[in-house]
């Protein structure tokens, strides 16, 4: 059984989608980028600060869904420049913490929504 996952506390789905979908266990969230959930501004700061908003919200989905970061099981990061992948790596470790923690992958990509340099994926466990 599937079941669409909404939260005021990350950003209104602004098209098509979910932010998140639950089935047999999992949660699989859409892509969260830098925006201020409560205006819907886009957050115009730095890669680090962007990094921040977007895993903020990645965590209000899952934790919307009644899981948390620790039963993230993977993680994708779309960063439009890999020259700041050290800036985005600082600030996601302060995020997924722990003896295990999610399997990852982080690509380049020429242009994120709203002009964005950072977006984040989850899969995770219920």
């Amino acid at each position: 059984m599937m079941k669409s996952i909404s939260t005021s506390k990350a950003p209104k789905a602004v098209g098509p989608y979910s932010q998140a979908v639950t089935a047999n266990g999992f949660l699989f969230t859409s892509g969260q980028i830098p925006l201020d959930p409560v205006s819907g501004e886009v957050l115009k700061g730095s890669i680090s600060q962007q990094t921040e908003l977007a895993l903020k919200n990645l965590k209000a989905v899952i934790e919307a869904a009644g899981s948390s970061l620790s039963k993230t099981l993977k993680v994708t990061l779309y960063i439009t420049d890999m020259n700041r992948f050290a800036e985005v790596n600082e600030v996601y470790a302060r995020f997924f913490t722990g003896e295990i923690l999610p399997a990852r992958s982080c690509v380049q990509v020429s242009a994120l929504p709203k002009g964005v340099d950072v977006e984040v994926d989850a899969i995770a466990l219920l």
